[in-house]
């Protein structure tokens, strides 16, 4: 027999909240994004301290603006819109099980205080020293595993919320260019998994072909 080990409570808790999200009816859209325009703005600042995940919580919050529903949640036959837009982002913990940091105001911070912030957040979030409103208060959430070289995935939707983005890794691809010949472009897969009581198909495309559109031709505004 092999060794049995019980859950800790964190992991606990993950199980609670997986079994509860798949109550929820939820679809899926994909779409790849061209992300040469972006890696060549993170080479410039991330001595600055800028991380390619906050670059990547800033793009979509900054597309919620836009797309006010992505960003809701629902509650006894309603939808709920929150007062702002705050962007959890998923955290691995060393002993096993998962954990959200939520960035407040995603949308409002720059690029660099942005950074600052989740990168403390993480270091609390491991040190289980994150306090209610920065782990529960998220609106939106974002996966991101690319940094591990994962092509594409699903992600489970967190309770209490309408809308979470699973982001792959960015590789070269033969892509067509834009004179209509063939060429090497960097790009990225996500997922964008959206429950279905409150989000239609149209609502989770909308949203990813304008995300698309920042990345690929206004990264620099992420900066502003």
């Amino acid at each position: 027999m092999g060794e049995r080990v019980p859950l800790n409570t964190l992991q606990q808790a993950v199980v609670r909240n997986m079994v509860a999200s798949l109550q929820v009816p939820v679809f899926r859209v994909g779409y790849t994004i061209t992300t040469d325009g972006l890696d060549a703005l993170y080479q410039k600042i991330k001595s600055k301290g800028v991380t390619m995940t906050a670059l990547l919580a800033k793009a979509a919050a900054v597309t919620l603006q836009k797309h006010p529903r992505v960003n809701a949640s629902y509650a006894e036959n309603s939808i709920v819109y929150p007062s702002s837009i705050n962007v959890a982002v998923a955290v691995a913990m060393p002993d096993g099980g998962l954990s959200y940091a939520g960035l407040q105001q995603a949308d409002r911070l720059d690029i660099y205080s942005l950074s600052r912030t989740w990168k403390e957040l993480v270091e609390r979030a491991r040190l289980k020293q994150l306090q209610p409103q920065e782990y529960s208060s998220g609106t939106f959430t974002i996966s991101n595993l690319g940094m591990f070289g994962v092509d594409r995935f699903d992600a489970i939707l967190p309770p209490g919320q309408g809308s979470i983005l699973a982001i792959g890794a960015s590789r070269p691809q033969v892509a067509v260019t834009e004179a209509g010949l063939f060429g090497i472009r960097r790009q990225m897969s996500v997922n964008l998994t959206c429950d279905h009581r409150i989000i239609y198909g149209a609502d989770a495309a909308a949203f990813l072909q304008d995300l698309a559109k920042l990345i690929e031709t206004e990264a620099q505004s992420l900066t502003l």
